[in-house]
């Protein structure tokens, strides 16, 4: 179980953001990572798929998954877990 906060549809501008897409094996190891390191610092998440927001596919089809931070950029394909400790941090 994850430590996710569902926030209003389509408000990937504040906090901590994991952008996916379905049956995507590498936005599962993403998940797993934001997971784990929120989990650790109790900070909490939203998970947004592009394939319910038309803007984000547009915006990241071919980098997902994307990690968002305050609506900007930090990390993609493979969420590193050291660097997102540190962001948090």
């Amino acid at each position: 179980m994850n430590e996710q906060t569902h926030r209003t549809a389509g408000n990937w501008t504040s906090g901590l953001v994991l952008v996916t897409r379905p049956d995507c094996h590498l936005c599962q190891a993403a998940r797993e990572t934001v997971a784990r390191v929120t989990g650790d610092l109790g900070v909490s998440w939203q998970e947004e798929s592009i394939a319910d927001h038309p803007e984000l596919l547009e915006r990241f089809s071919e980098e997902v998954p994307v990690l968002l931070l305050d609506g900007v950029q930090r990390d993609f394909w493979t969420i590193d877990e050291a660097r997102l400790r540190r962001l948090l941090s």
